[in-house]
């Protein structure tokens, strides 16, 4: 049986230093005609999650309108600044080395759990040239769902009706750099390689309860291992 690897994005492949955060001030007074004043803590979360948070925080109402207003807005934004991408941000470092040598491994499907939206999402992997190892159709976006765990279920189904394997929690694995990205993986049904190359230093994500937990993605041989190792068990 294969495996699936989700995969987060911020601070776990890839790292854009501050644009993110300018690009919701635009946004929002692009919808709301106003300044923003406070912007939810983005670690973690979905962007429907966010956009909902920071609406909240200015006594706005959260309708659905409003949330694909800022859905096509932040699309919209990302791509006006997608060269800003490549500029300001990086790959994290062993992050291509590891999704190569996953990629080449014929048991592994790699996509990612994400709370970007898919366009957002595609773009900050393309700015590095990465989008070509995974499989961004049977991934998991940041308006599937309002929290992070039912996206799990969400990319195991698209990943099952593409490739047919069934992705049971044996043969799911999800790797990201926080607290939320374990406890999606556990509530999720899936098992955890969490990385501290973000937020969160080592301590915590062994505290949430991750079953490995990496420094970083440097050394490629470790990355596999974990990932196949966690997924078998």
């Amino acid at each position: 049986m294969r495996t699936l690897v989700l995969w987060d994005v911020d601070h776990t492949l890839v790292r854009i230093r501050g644009l993110s955060a300018e690009i919701y001030a635009t946004v929002f007074r692009q919808v709301t005609g106003r300044a923003m004043e406070r912007l939810a803590d983005l670690a973690g979360k979905t962007d429907r999650a966010i956009i909902t948070e920071t609406l909240r925080l200015h006594r706005i109402t959260p309708t659905e309108s409003l949330l694909m207003a800022f859905h096509d807005a932040l699309v919209a934004g990302f791509a006006d600044r997608a060269d800003e991408i490549g500029r300001r941000g990086a790959p994290l470092p062993g992050a291509r080395e590891a999704l190569s040598a996953l990629a080449a491994r014929p048991e592994v499907v790699q996509s990612v759990l994400t709370g970007n939206l898919s366009p957002i999402a595609l773009g900050k992997l393309s700015a590095f040239d990465l989008h070509t190892f995974v499989d961004l159709e049977v991934g998991a976006f940041g308006f599937d769902d309002l929290r992070r765990p039912p996206m799990v279920g969400i990319a195991r189904k698209r990943a099952t009706d593409k490739y047919g394997d069934s992705f049971d929690p044996a043969h799911t694995v999800v790797i990201g750099d926080t607290p939320h990205d374990v406890l999606a993986g556990h509530q999720g049904g899936a098992r955890v390689v969490a990385v501290a190359t973000g937020a969160s230093d080592e301590a915590t994500l062994r505290a949430a309860g991750a079953e490995l937990v990496l420094e970083n993605l440097s050394d490629t041989e470790r990355v596999v291992r974990s990932v196949l190792g966690v997924s078998s068990r």
